[in-house]
This record gives C-alpha cells, structure tokens and sequence, in this order.
C-alpha cells in the first residue's frame, strides 16, 4: 500500500519518537507545530481525552489546508487508577508517579487524528504495561536523567529504564511510544482511500 505523491502529509506534533515512527513506516511527511493550550474537560474519561485532545490539536490546521493536505496528529496519556497521567510539571512529580506506577499495572492509551480541510477521524489504542518493583536508585537516575520530563507517566518503555522497569505489556509495544504504528497506517491508508 502507498500513498500517492499528491498527498501533502503534515505531522502536527514536536515529538521525536513520532517523527522518527513515520519514517519508519516510509510515510513522507514534515513537520509543522501549532501549540494549543492542552487542555479538556474533567468529566472526560480515558480515551474521551486523549481522542478530544488529538482532535484539538489537528483543528488549530484545518481552516488553512489545502484540499491536497492531510494532518496527522496524536495525544497519549497513562490512565491509572481512574485518573489521567500526562508529562510531568518537574522532576519530583516525575518520581512520585513512578513510585505510584511500581509494581503495578496501568493503561497507555494513545489517539491519532487525521484532519483534512473538512474532515477528521479518529482512532485510538490500548496497552496495558506491568512494571516490576522499582528502587528508590533506578528512579532517582532516571529521573535526574531528564529523559523522562516530557514523556505521558513520566517515563518512555524505549529508554533503558524500560529494559528495568517493565515486566509485563499487553498490547501495541509503540502505542506506549506515543504512535500504534500497524492501527496508524491501516487507518491513513484508509482515510486516504476514502477523501483523496
């Protein structure tokens, strides 16, 4: 399956591991950022916000694409105990919510959106992530690392910290990464398919 060249992809999103998932799958594209104020509402559960927050980000593009262009943009949060983990505000959030994930089992959902001028649709995807009981250590230097500051729970499974931590996974392993790889491309192809 290939796209055709007339298609003009745009990834609305600053983030490496996606980048670098979509030159895998050898999907052109360029990036472009917008900033939105990532922000829903408190009464939305699991992938209600990570589907409203995917689709917020693709709509600050729409009124300026072209019928040839096509946004791809994504949002993924660890869902926990009934309560949404984005990126940490600094480094001891960071630990604490390491420490709450130890030994436990918790939700990484991740929605992409695609947006063209005049339409978006949406998928999302689960994958539920085993850690083993952390040391104090282990999270101390992985936080001090940095590594872990702008990633969804404060940690990403492609780090070494996740040859450590993680015992178990049930699901897309680059879900957890931030992009289901094989749901993304059977999904664009399809959006691609059905509007251009």
């Amino acid at each position: 399956m290939t796209i055709p060249k007339t298609v003009d992809i745009i990834l609305g999103s600053g983030s490496p591991r996606r980048q670098s998932l979509l030159e895998q799958m050898k999907i052109r594209h360029r990036v472009e950022l917008r900033s939105i104020d990532e922000k829903f509402d408190r009464d939305l559960q699991a992938e209600q916000i990570t589907d409203n927050l995917a689709q917020q980000k693709g709509k600050v593009f729409q009124h300026d694409l072209n019928p040839d262009q096509l946004v791809i943009t994504a949002d993924t949060i660890v869902w926990f105990e009934g309560k949404a983990l984005g990126k940490p505000q600094n480094k001891e959030e960071a630990k604490q919510m390491l420490r709450s994930l130890s030994g436990k089992t918790h939700r990484v959902i991740s929605s992409v959106c695609f947006s063209t001028a005049n339409h978006q649709h949406t998928i999302n995807s689960f994958t539920d992530v085993k850690f083993t009981d952390l040391n104090e250590n282990l999270i101390e230097q992985y936080v001090d690392s940095g590594s872990p500051m702008d990633k969804a729970g404060s940690y990403g499974i492609q780090d070494a910290f996740g040859l450590y931590a993680v015992a178990e996974i049930n699901g897309s392993y680059t879900n957890v990464m931030g992009l289901p790889c094989m749901q993304t491309f059977e999904a664009l192809h399809e959006f691609v398919q059905n509007h251009f």
